[in-house]
């Protein structure tokens, strides 16, 4: 079950709804997809899953650390009276994400699914052996081979089967209602651009990526204060997570607090030194929200690229190792951590506003990554409001740094950041610089 709950009745709610909030869903998910990984287990693993299990084996420092961090789960967490189901080894964990190499989320109005292989990693990822693994490049580069292979199955028509009108399907009446209220509208067509407005043609979609990095049509979300260069917009439908002023160059991220570490967070970018002193903003996606990046400000792209880093790693604080229970549905609460070591985009930003200057965006992907996909090019000017880029299915967190003397003043619409806040509508003001 989800770790750290001990029952159904305290099963915490689920940030961003990629894992449900109903324990009995998750378990029954889970043991559906244990029977049918056990019946297939004479089958060929797909070759980038058996790539990652070459690699354990081929080495003895993973092969035991795949052992340990199985073994290190505590007992309570696997020995339930409840028969709530686990992953005991790392040939099972195979044989289950080979499995859902072939599936694509369905609905639950409790929250989806969305991160199969972190619902599969869940406990494993949250030990000492698993904080190291998930950390192995080697490992990470044979992930990322697995979670591309997915995503490939996501941009097929094969995906589309979720689409239907079914209680589990993503056009039935309480997903298409869950994903208006999420927009603040009431028709599905008439928020979302759809390729056509027959509900049983799939609205046009043809794919299950297609489908999830939808956009909202023309007038849907206006800039606001388009021409006010003082104006900061939210470059994403998504709810404010953490404000941090005088960013240290260097810090240990990895701690309780989970400081920012600029030369971290920017792979040692020749520009870091720019934003030493200065201010984040971090806000966090839902699996209901919009899923493209837009530019908070008008100005001149400088760099943009991408960094590979780690897909299952959470801050060990936040696992087992914490003495109020692990987190529920990991990595929500090592959002701060993950920007600094899961796989992310940077892009770099020469504001037109001279009060603004050089600031940088990125967009940092959180377990099932199938890509952090950047639209523009370096030398591209743009406007405030213009897209930046997608989250193809996973990705769920991202940053604004300014440098330090940029005078912002957030406007976060009544609330505070927190993992319990709402979300801001993308383009709206979130910042003024004075």
């Amino acid at each position: 079950m989800l770790k750290g709950v001990k029952n159904e009745k305290d099963a915490k709610f689920n940030v961003g709804q990629w894992l449900p909030s109903d324990q009995e869903f998750y378990n029954n998910w889970l043991k559906k997809v244990l029977k049918e990984a056990e019946a297939e287990q004479d089958q060929t693993l797909l070759p980038p899953v058996q790539a990652l299990k070459d690699l354990i084996e081929s080495d003895r420092y993973l092969w035991n650390l795949f052992h340990m961090m199985f073994e290190e789960v505590p007992a309570k967490y696997v020995e339930t009276p409840m028969d709530t189901p686990a992953v005991h080894n790392y040939h099972q964990m195979l044989r289950v994400i080979n499995r859902v190499m072939h599936r694509a989320p369905e609905f639950n109005a409790t929250g989806l699914v969305g991160f199969p292989i972190n619902a599969i990693l869940d406990y494993p990822m949250a030990t000492k052996a698993g904080y190291v693994a998930f950390m192995d490049p080697r490992v990470n580069q044979k992930l990322r081979d697995i979670l591309d292979y997915w995503g490939r199955f996501l941009q097929s028509p094969d995906s589309t089967y979720v689409l239907n009108r079914s209680k589990e399907g993503w056009l039935g009446d309480e997903a298409l209602k869950s994903m208006c209220n999420a927009a603040y509208g009431e028709n599905f067509h008439d928020i979302f651009a759809c390729p056509n407005n027959d509900i049983d043609q799939q609205y046009g979609f043809k794919s299950w990526d297609h489908f999830f990095t939808r956009t909202f049509n023309p007038g849907v979300r206006p800039v606001a204060n388009a021409d006010d260069p003082d104006s900061i917009a939210n470059a994403c439908e998504s709810a404010p997570y953490r404000i941090a002023h005088n960013l240290p160059l260097k810090a240990k991220f990895w701690i309780k607090g989970q400081p920012y570490s600029l030369i971290d967070l920017l792979h040692n970018d020749s520009l870091t030194s720019e934003f030493v002193g200065g201010t984040l903003y971090q806000a966090f996606l839902s699996a209901l929200s919009y899923h493209r990046w837009n530019s908070p400000v008008s100005g001149t792209v400088v760099k943009a690229y991408n960094l590979y880093g780690s897909y299952y790693s959470e801050t060990l604080p936040q696992g087992f190792e914490n003495p109020n229970g692990p987190d529920p549905a990991a990595p929500n609460d090592s959002q701060a951590y993950i920007t600094e070591t899961a796989s992310r985009a940077v892009i770099f930003i020469k504001a037109d506003n001279p009060k603004i200057g050089l600031m940088c965006f990125v967009a940092v992907g959180m377990a099932e990554v199938s890509g952090n996909e950047i639209t523009v090019k370096v030398g591209q000017h743009i406007n405030k409001g213009d897209q930046l880029g997608i989250f193809h299915f996973g990705g769920s967190t991202h940053v604004l740094l300014f440098r330090p003397g940029v005078n912002v003043k957030f406007n976060l619409h009544g609330q505070e950041p927190s993992l319990g806040s709402h979300n801001i509508k993308v383009h709206d003001e979130i910042a003024r610089v004075e």
